[in-house]
């Protein structure tokens, strides 16, 4: 079940997953935006930017995760900021100094031609995204950077589609949060989009496909069995077992001060 709506360029749907965790995947078209105006920007990752295109695709990436937290609501978003993993994989953080611990979807961020997608799904589940044109399916010369073996032969004999394998794929590698660095050749999907479960590295996956006119769009989802810890985390969990354990606590010997 999807429920649509529209806000300025961005749509916005609901998907109701098969274990009931909240998901929202957000789209819109890609375009010029103004970097002052946005909140999750990284100058020093925009100045990496070789093309006015890759620009473009950022930026707009980053104002349709701003929406969509917006849509998602129970979040103040002027208190978050995207970092990422050794891996790259984005994650949310409150803002360094502010010292709180809100309970914050996981994101998928994926862009494609003209099309930006952002994923969030509830706290304790992890997701990925990917999406590709309906009129671009990957040519045969690449089959086998994407398989082997068995799986390799279904796609050269046509047995399994080209399309739904790759977007599957790149799905699964940003829901586990490891991009390349888990081979897509390790990674079996089946040949039917029904069949949508993927056991990879003891993770389990659930593959959704989202309806769309020229794009493939593809979302992969499963229990967040790593999840993503700060230094902050840490040590706001040490200063709360601290307080709640009946014993004196101070931070900080200039806190205390005898009285004489």
């Amino acid at each position: 079940m999807i429920v649509e709506c529209d806000s300025l360029q961005a749509t916005f749907q609901w998907v109701v997953l098969e274990e009931g965790p909240r998901c929202l995947v957000a789209t819109c078209t890609i375009g010029e935006r103004d970097p002052t105006s946005l909140q999750f920007i990284d100058w020093d990752e925009i100045k990496t930017f070789k093309t006015e295109k890759r620009r473009n695709e950022h930026l707009s990436a980053r104002w349709l995760l701003e929406e969509a937290l917006n849509e998602w609501g129970d979040l103040d978003s002027t208190q978050l900021m995207i970092s990422r993993t050794d891996e790259r994989a984005p994650y949310l953080q409150a803002i360094q100094g502010l010292w709180i611990q809100p309970k914050l979807p996981s994101l998928s961020i994926t862009h494609s031609e003209q099309l930006a997608c952002v994923a969030l799904i509830e706290h304790g589940w992890t997701v990925g995204i990917d999406a590709e044109p309906l009129a671009r399916p990957p040519k045969p010369a690449v089959y086998d950077m994407m398989a082997k073996g068995e799986e390799l032969a279904r796609l050269q004999s046509g047995e399994l589609d080209a399309l739904w394998a790759w977007t599957a794929k790149e799905a699964v590698q940003k829901a586990a949060r490891l991009g390349m660095h888990l081979n897509p050749r390790d990674i079996v999907v089946s040949n039917t989009e029904k069949e949508n479960e993927i056991s990879i590295r003891n993770l389990i996956f659930q593959l959704e496909i989202l309806p769309s006119d020229a794009y493939q769009i593809t979302l992969a989802w499963g229990l967040d069995s790593q999840p993503i810890r700060t230094p902050e985390d840490d040590l706001l969990d040490a200063t709360r077992t601290a307080m709640n354990s009946g014993e004196d606590w101070t931070v900080g010997c200039s806190t205390v001060r005898n009285n004489g």
